[in-house]
């Protein structure tokens, strides 16, 4: 049987080549999981209550649009949170976590031809892993944009040679930056969707992390549309993160009344809408700040010793946003193993979320680090950390 060549030349997952570096070696000391953006702070213990109190919705297929009550919460908190005014019944739509919106964009809006050429799809340098999928599963080819230290860890697509960016139909984009913790102000947010305008191509902005910052709220892409086409940009939102709640699997995707219109339609035949009960739950958290101000507290502390654990470290940058640190070692590899072997903490080599162009790897010189265990595992991570690596 012949499958498939489409999907062959993908960077191997990070998280089975993190098990392939680390498992066959033991643990040097009580395991310390720092590599996964897996929530851990506790949700609204009330989300259960919501669950049952609508369990017979379990007893119905759910509706594929969402039910009104989630739509409804989704325009208020836009509204809240950006001032900008949706229509429920047309620019939103629930997702079955973000992901799946971000691949389905791609498979929904990105033309088999651009100007007589085979499409391009923009991306930051590292990545999330699901846009080179969505790419690929459009038939389209994946160009990688570096993120570094020199621009700012923000992809530079302006510096993209024209004939690329006379290809391009759309351009992922995440800020809060996954992993380095950068945010993309109203300046660059403007100049990108001005590029957009001016080579035709969507702008896909993954703001799964707009939610845990440190002082300023990070400027979301809807709220820098000033003139521009309003099926220009896409926008994807999530509570994963916000309200630490991962398997709830609630996200939502915001565009204009022809992208939706492209999104739904491949969703009736392709999408797995989210059960009516977990909908009515998603719709409370949506509307409720009080557990998300708690939680941006908890952040808080965790970026105060950081800042404190770190702050001498060289090259070491304080993340502005997100619950990750972007820290440099001479490789990312070793680092990672080493501290594994003498310490029992896992982290991430930061080459397994970006791929080497041209010889040149971003994230071979770092190390992914989640903060998200509770306070007195991630102080006792971070310091053994500290020690292992950074000392001098």
């Amino acid at each position: 049987m012949k499958f498939p060549e489409r999907f062959s030349n993908l960077p191997a997952y990070a998280f089975p080549r993190l098990r392939a570096l680390l498992d066959h070696h033991p643990a040097g000391g009580d395991v310390v999981h720092m590599t996964i953006g897996d929530p851990k702070h506790a949700f609204p213990a009330w989300v259960t209550d919501v669950i049952a109190e609508h369990a017979i919705g379990f007893n119905s297929y759910p509706p594929n649009e969402g039910i009104p009550e989630l739509r409804g919460a989704f325009c208020d908190w836009l509204g809240r949170r950006y001032g900008v005014a949706k229509d429920p019944d047309v620019h939103v739509m629930p997702l079955n976590g973000t992901r799946e919106g971000l691949y389905n964009a791609g498979m929904a809006l990105c033309p088999e031809v651009k100007n007589g050429h085979r499409p391009v799809v923009l991306m930051p340098n590292p990545f999330y892993q699901v846009y080179m999928l969505a790419a690929i599963s459009a038939g389209a080819e994946p160009y990688l944009v570096p993120a570094t230290a020199e621009t700012g860890h923000l992809p530079d697509f302006a510096a993209v040679d024209p004939a690329i960016l006379n290809r391009a139909v759309a351009c992922y984009m995440c800020s809060p930056a996954n992993p380095q913790g950068a945010v993309a102000d109203k300046g660059y947010w403007r100049d990108l969707i001005a590029l957009a305008e001016q080579y035709d191509f969507q702008l896909f902005a993954d703001e799964c992390y707009s939610e845990i910052y440190r002082d300023v709220p990070p400027v979301g892409v809807l709220e820098c549309l000033e003139g521009a086409n309003p099926e220009r940009v896409v926008a994807f939102h999530s509570l994963s993160k916000r309200s630490n709640l991962p398997g709830l699997r609630s996200g939502f995707i915001v565009g204009g009344p022809e992208t939706m219109r492209e999104v739904r339609q491949l969703r009736t035949y392709a999408g797995t809408p989210l059960p009516a009960p977990l909908q009515h739950a998603a719709a409370a958290v949506w509307a409720d700040e009080e557990h998300v101000i708690d939680n941006r507290r908890q952040y808080h502390e965790k970026y105060a010793l950081a800042d404190a654990v770190f702050g001498d470290v060289p090259g070491y940058a304080a993340p502005e946003a997100g619950f990750f640190l972007w820290l440099p070692v001479p490789d990312g590899e070793a680092a990672s193993l080493k501290l594994w072997q003498e310490t029992g903490v896992r982290v991430l080599p930061g080459a397994y979320l970006a791929r080497e162009i041209d010889g040149f790897n971003p994230g071979d010189t770092y190390i992914r680090v989640a903060m998200v265990a509770p306070m007195a595992e991630t102080e006792r991570g971070l310091h053994a950390i500290r020690d292992t690596l950074f000392a001098t």
